[in-house]
């Protein structure tokens, strides 16, 4: 097991990395149901969008630089197979609460060997809208051969993975998984390239320096249920390590995506904001 100072070196390193190559989306799920607002910020209606950031948004580097990030939805690498609206950097924005909480949990894993990984945090509500309007163009199936192989786009909507709304847009959702340190960074995407399902062996799937959790991220699959007893051994350990220490630190899963989580009590549990990511 690492020292912490010296995953934290190791991590330093790895993150500077990181930034020299293409950063690397999210679920697409409603997200968790709304629970009570802190006393410390009023919601407001669930029919807003808000397009000025608030005060209680932060970056997430400036309150943990650690915890690695690579943006998916900042590039073509995701299930609409472009860069998505509204993501004009590749940086995780969170309420304050929620990214406090987070560097509770990862100063936990680093003392473990491990650090944290962002796929994606807060989402705007034109990224939330894009997706809706990418569902219902049947024509456009790019990228089903990673990231829906065994589901026809015409159930997307029903079998609910893709929603008009996403707790993602209310600021304290996040996707997220572990790497073991040091960490090696992920080679970027290259648009065109052959593509394998998100559910096949990890020697088989989109190359990513995360622990094998037995699906990639945003696989559109049953398999990529938090608990989908199919997955098991080191691959469902995996799970449960990430699980068990993000529920630590106050997050709760959501059961069908084992990267998908929501620090409760929400800051913003009735807002779905609709400011750019920058």
């Amino acid at each position: 097991m690492l020292r912490l100072a010296d995953a934290l070196r190791g991590l330093a390193v790895a993150a500077a990395a990181l930034l020299t190559v293409t950063v690397l989306p999210s679920g697409a799920s409603a997200g968790t149901a709304p629970s009570p607002p802190s006393s410390a910020s009023p919601a407001s209606s669930p029919a807003s969008s808000p397009s000025a950031r608030p005060k209680a948004f932060v970056a997430l580097r400036e309150v943990d630089p650690t915890i690695l990030q690579e943006m998916r939805y900042f590039t073509p690498h995701n299930f609409t197979g472009v860069p998505v609206d509204g993501y004009r950097r590749p940086t995780c924005l969170l309420t304050r609460d929620a990214a406090r909480a987070l560097h509770r949990a990862q100063r936990s894993f680093l003392r473990r060997g491990f650090s944290l990984k962002v796929y994606d945090c807060y989402r705007p509500q034109r990224a939330v809208d894009q997706f809706v309007r990418w569902a219902k163009d049947l024509g456009d199936q790019r990228m089903k051969a990673e990231f829906y192989p065994r589901v026809d786009k015409t159930r997307l909507f029903d079998d609910g993975y893709i929603a008009a709304k996403s707790g993602h847009s209310r600021g304290s959702t996040l996707d997220v998984t572990l790497v073991r340190l040091p960490a090696v960074p992920t080679r970027p995407y290259v648009p065109g390239e052959p593509l394998t399902p998100c559910y096949g062996p990890k020697a088989d799937r989109f190359p990513d320096n995360s622990l094998d959790m037995g699906t990639g991220f945003d696989c559109f699959d049953t398999l990529a249920h938090t608990l989908d007893p199919r997955i098991h051994g080191k691959q469902r350990a995996n799970r449960l390590l990430l699980k068990k220490g993000l529920e630590r630190a106050g997050f709760v899963n959501l059961p069908e995506e084992w990267w998908h989580f929501t620090f409760q009590p929400e800051t913003f549990p009735d807002t779905y904001f609709d400011f750019p990511v920058e």
